[in-house]
């Protein structure tokens, strides 16, 4: 997930982001606890850094630090 490119995105379209990412993020949780394949331990960091990613650019279009 490129930064510049979240940067250009609308506060609308973040929240969307940021619900896909929070499903992909309970998806890898649910397959864990399954018992199913594991997935790579990778993918949930980077999980986790993208909603952080999204929430603080989130955050600083709504402060007004465009």
């Amino acid at each position: 997930m490129n930064l510049q490119d979240l940067r250009k995105k609308s506060p609308a379209d973040l929240r969307k982001e940021l619900i896909e990412l929070s499903k992909e993020q309970m998806n890898l949780r649910l397959q864990k606890g399954a018992g199913q394949a594991a997935p790579k331990p990778h993918l949930y960091q980077n999980v986790r850094r993208n909603i952080a990613r999204v929430n603080t650019i989130l955050n600083e279009k709504e402060k007004g630090n465009d």
